[in-house]
């Protein structure tokens, strides 16, 4: 599964390279910003954090704030150096998510759960296959029903108006003059 997604990533072109139909260099994704770009994928929705403050607030209407919690605390796990640090982390991951007596247990299949003896030799992407479960859970039901909500819908309308006030107009014009003179 990790080596399909390194596959796919190394595949996938640089903005950079990504051209509009007359050939020239697209920047739309690079100008998406807020909930414009939530909207495009759970990952970019996930690598903003008032993205994640948003989603975590739908999340934990919807009784299910667990499973972004615990996706972003494997994603912190990955980048924990040191084999005490990972250990300590690694229970407090299980303790907190995946133990039978767990206080915010995520739903994961039942031959994925982790024995409590795979703590001992910890590795960073030991949780993968588990955070991946969750991540699909998230991106194929509660994301897309996000994008309907409230918090999403006028978080949207506020950063709509932001953009259309008199105050942001007179910036852009002003920018406008500065860089085209």
């Amino acid at each position: 599964m990790f080596n399909r997604a390194v596959s796919r990533l190394s595949r996938k072109r640089p903005p950079s390279e990504i051209n509009d139909s007359e050939g020239h260099p697209s920047s739309s994704h690079q100008t998406l910003k807020g909930t414009s770009k939530w909207a495009t994928s759970l990952e970019n929705l996930l690598e903003d954090p008032e993205g994640v403050k948003r989603f975590r607030e739908f999340l934990k209407k919807e009784f299910s704030e667990e499973n972004v919690l615990f996706w972003l605390a494997c994603e912190e796990f990955k980048k924990t150096q040191g084999k005490k640090q990972m250990q300590e982390k690694a229970k407090e991951i299980y303790m907190t998510f995946l133990s039978s007596k767990a206080s915010s247990q995520v739903n994961v299949e039942g031959q994925s759960r982790l024995n409590e003896t795979i703590l001992e030799t910890p590795h960073p992407l030991m949780f993968q296959k588990l955070q991946d479960q969750i991540f699909n859970l998230m991106k194929y039901d509660s994301y897309s029903r996000f994008l309907k909500s409230d918090i999403f819908l006028n978080h949207k309308k506020s950063e709509e108006q932001e953009e259309n006030s008199p105050e942001a107009q007179t910036a852009a014009k002003r920018a406008s003059r500065i860089y085209n003179t």
